[in-house]
């Protein structure tokens, strides 16, 4: 469970999001001593009235995440930093799991590419 505090510190601006269809990533390096990757999964009910179309996009992205997190925590283990991550939902269709494994990857390799 992501903390309110971290929630709310997470999206205080300026935040850095990414866009790979079927979600969207906001992310922030995060402060002080836990967990190096704090993961915040959000599918609205806007897009998907049903809980269990809800459920099944969480449930994919959860997913993605595990299958592809060993790319972003042995980089951040690497770095010895910390990051703040929020995963959300944007199409209002179902999506195939392996575009939203392939989208997850993209957006892992882009947080963890040196910024310059």
């Amino acid at each position: 469970m992501v903390s309110r505090k971290t929630i709310e510190t997470l999206f205080a601006s300026p935040l850095r999001s990414l866009t790979s269809f079927p979600f969207r990533a906001v992310f922030r390096q995060a402060e002080g001593e836990g967990e190096r990757v704090v993961v915040l999964l959000s599918v609205s009910k806007r897009h998907f009235k049903h809980a269990v179309d809800r459920n099944r996009a969480k449930r994919q992205m959860r997913e993605a995440y595990r299958q592809e997190k060993h790319l972003l925590t042995s980089t951040l283990e690497e770095r010895g930093e910390r990051l703040n991550v929020a995963f959300i939902w944007l199409s209002d269709q179902p999506v195939d799991s392996r575009r939203v494994r392939s989208s997850m990857r993209w957006i892992i390799k882009q947080i963890i590419a040196p910024s310059s």
